[in-house]
């Protein structure tokens, strides 16, 4: 049986990435003409690793700097998301060996400020570190967080 690589080796795992393609299909119905590229972990990784305390981005945000960079008219949003949940998931790797020196994932909201209930942790663990940054966290239905104002943080 093949060993399961760790959250630190897929973001590390480009694969044939950073790849821009042309949309079409059921791509063209949702997102109109144009392209969308395929980003690499780490350049998700990157991007979350420049927002300062106390500030916030959007996974929206990430993919339209990706897009920008690459040239492409979006970013794929689920590919994006899935490399930002690999980064939360090295950024945890780094933290148990003693490195403190991670990515702030924490700083990565959902479009609409949602907490993101996937990353290392769950929402609990976030909540408790945007609080400590100075953000106000704020029921979003039953289960769901989200932080209030955050478009005033965004970066």
């Amino acid at each position: 049986m093949a060993k399961k690589k760790t959250w630190k080796e897929k973001l590390h795992d480009v694969k044939d990435f950073p790849r821009v393609e042309k949309l079409t299909g059921k791509m063209i119905n949702q997102w109109g003409e144009g392209t969308i590229v395929i980003p690499t972990p780490i350049e998700v990784d990157e991007l979350m690793r420049k927002i300062p305390k106390g500030k916030l981005t959007t996974i929206n945000q990430i993919r339209n700097i990706l897009a920008q960079k690459h040239g492409a008219t979006i970013a794929c949003p689920i590919c994006t998301g899935i490399f930002a949940r690999i980064a939360a998931g090295a950024a945890e790797e780094d933290l148990q060996e003693g490195n403190n020196d991670i990515t702030p994932y924490w700083r990565t909201l959902k479009s609409d400020g949602e907490i993101n209930p996937k990353y290392p942790g769950g929402v609990q663990k976030q909540i408790e570190m945007l609080e400590e940054e100075g953000h106000t966290i704020i029921p979003k239905g039953k289960s769901k967080f989200r932080v209030a104002e955050f478009e005033k943080s965004l970066c």
